[in-house]
């Protein structure tokens, strides 16, 4: 398999809620909610940058295609990290998430690795790491 992840689809308890977060609170760009005529279908789109999108849908339309049984949330499953130019950038990010509603997991910090990087969790409780890496810098 030759892995092409174009899309990552995070599961939410509210649809609207988590559109506000993403687009109000933090500024990411979509058409709204799509969708809505189709049972389970109602879903909202986000363009990041490099062709990579992020797609946010009801935890309970995601059991009912997949056939799984719905499970409780859990923040230490996945993580998605944002790799930033600098330390700074990562304090200014950190608070605009927390401004936006994010709940500050771990406010940034120098890390053992030699970078600096805090944790946020979005509404859902999905978690994102902001890093500065000198050594994978965007």
């Amino acid at each position: 398999m030759q892995a092409r992840i174009t899309l990552i689809t995070l599961a939410v308890d509210d649809l609207d809620a988590a559109v506000r977060f993403y687009r109000d609170g933090l500024g990411l760009t979509t058409q709204g909610i799509v969708g809505t005529e189709f049972e389970h279908g109602a879903v909202a789109f986000f363009e990041l940058a490099g062709g990579l999108g992020l797609a946010l849908w009801p935890r309970a339309s995601l059991s009912h295609d997949t056939g799984l049984p719905q499970g409780p949330r859990s923040s230490t499953e996945f993580t998605l990290a944002h790799n930033v130019v600098s330390r700074e950038e990562v304090d200014r990010l950190m608070v605009e998430a927390g401004h936006a509603g994010a709940r500050i997991v771990k406010p940034a910090a120098d890390t053992f690795w030699g970078g600096y990087a805090g944790y946020f969790a979005d509404p859902d409780g999905h978690l994102w790491e902001i890093a500065w890496n000198p050594d994978r810098l965007p």
